[in-house]
């Protein structure tokens, strides 16, 4: 039988703000400012908002010495990229094209980080919750990181097939409701396929997370 192993982690609440706020800087502000400067003033405008916002947001945390999380840099990254694009073609297909086909650059990403000690979706789990070193490091936590990002790789490249389809069909504004809803929706459904995954494996290897300790701390009984 496994020894129990208890890891004390910060209050769930705090987690989850954590999470959200980290999505909303890197994610859903950018793509909100777009989509209003689009409407109201020019692609161009739009293109450089979204990018504005970012870059800001990046040099704020530098400046201020506080924590990067990694999906901002992944998502800050490809904006300057996409905002070039954009403005040397004045193409809003191409400008949403590159994030769409981003989706089987970050499954690659996923899958070329197995053989390392750290898979990259176990840093995107660093942006959400901070584990301790002594639950990181744990074999069995490294092996599921890695299932996990088999898992990921598959949810990745089917969101890119299927952004790809939309964008080929549907008018901007359409394209950002159905693509957005449909994202999410599979991004949702993944997230508790792995949670669930997650917590099932430690249970069986005598692994309990303990939610709302004033520090996260590994503590062996």
């Amino acid at each position: 039988m496994p020894p129990h192993l208890t890891i004390h982690l910060p209050a769930l609440g705090a987690t989850l703000r954590q999470g959200a706020k980290n999505l909303l800087e890197s994610t859903v502000v950018p793509l909100g400012l777009f989509y209003l400067l689009l409407t109201f003033v020019s692609f161009d405008g739009g293109i450089i908002a979204a990018l504005s916002w970012s870059v800001l947001a990046l040099g704020r945390r530098i400046v201020l010495r506080q924590p990067i999380p990694a999906i901002l840099v992944l998502t800050t990254v490809l904006l300057v990229a996409r905002t070039a694009l954009g403005l040397a073609t004045g193409s809003v297909f191409l400008y949403f094209l590159q994030p769409t086909l981003q989706n089987f650059l970050i499954a690659f990403v996923m899958i070329a980080s197995l053989p390392f000690g750290r898979p990259f979706i176990a840093k995107l789990a660093d942006d959400f919750c901070a584990f301790p070193a002594a639950f990181s490091e744990h074999p069995r936590v490294v092996q599921i990181f890695r299932r996990l990002s088999l898992l990921w790789a598959v949810v990745f490249l089917t969101n890119g097939v299927t952004t790809l389809w939309i964008l080929a069909r549907e008018s901007v504004g359409n394209f950002l409701l159905v693509s957005t809803a449909g994202t999410w929706s599979i991004v949702g459904l993944a997230i508790v396929v792995s949670l669930w995954w997650f917590r099932r494996v430690l249970r069986g290897e005598g692994i309990h997370l303990r939610w709302g300790a004033q520090a996260p701390a590994a503590v062996a009984v």
